[in-house]
This record gives structure tokens, C-alpha cells and sequence, in this order.
């Protein structure tokens, strides 16, 4: 598997992460009360409390180790020809041609 589509499977599992994180959020956080309207919401089980508090950790610890991956592929990627400082001639060059139109 080339650089590209290594950095690419790294994104989608960024994502997944990401998503999922989302997804338990909605399923997972405690009810709140939003107006005085409202009754109290329930109380939550031992068992649900202990999940809520386990789990971002857990989400969080697999997020940074995708991004620290991504962070080591995108380190790992060819400079193109003249390097750096030729990149951002470039990215100059092509911003004025954009400006011009």
C-alpha cells in the first residue's frame, strides 16, 4: 500500500472515531433538565454512570494515536523538487493567477 492510501485509511479511521464519538455522546449523555416545565430526569445506574466515564477516555486515547499516525505518514511524504521555499513560490505564483481572474 502506497503513502497515499495509508494517509487516506488513516482519515477514514480519524473519521470513524470521530463519528462514533458523536453518535455515543447523543446515545450516552445524562438527561438534563431544560425547563422548570420539565420533570426531573431519571436517575442514571451505576452501570451507565461508569460507562459514560470510561468511554471518552478510551475514544480519546484512539483518536490522538490515529492523529500521531497521520502526524508520522504526512512526516514521511517526499519533499517535491526544490523543497520547501520552492512550495511556497509556487502557492504564491498560483494565488496571484486566482486574484487576476
Amino acid at each position: 500500500m502506497d503513502i497515499i492510501a495509508q494517509l487516506q485509511d488513516q482519515v477514514n479511521k480519524i473519521a470513524y472515531i470521530a463519528f462514533n464519538t458523536v453518535g455515543s455522546l447523543q446515545r450516552d449523555a445524562p438527561p438534563a433538565r431544560l425547563s422548570q416545565n420539565y420533570p426531573e430526569p431519571p436517575e442514571l445506574s451505576a452501570e451507565a454512570l461508569a460507562t459514560i466515564n470510561n468511554e471518552p477516555k478510551e475514544t480519546a486515547t484512539s483518536f490522538m494515536k490515529g492523529v500521531k499516525q497521520f502526524d508520522a505518514l504526512v512526516a514521511a511524504l517526499p519533499l517535491s523538487d526544490g523543497g520547501e521555499e520552492a512550495q511556497l513560490k509556487k502557492i504564491a505564483e498560483l494565488q496571484v493567477l486566482v486574484i487576476l481572474q
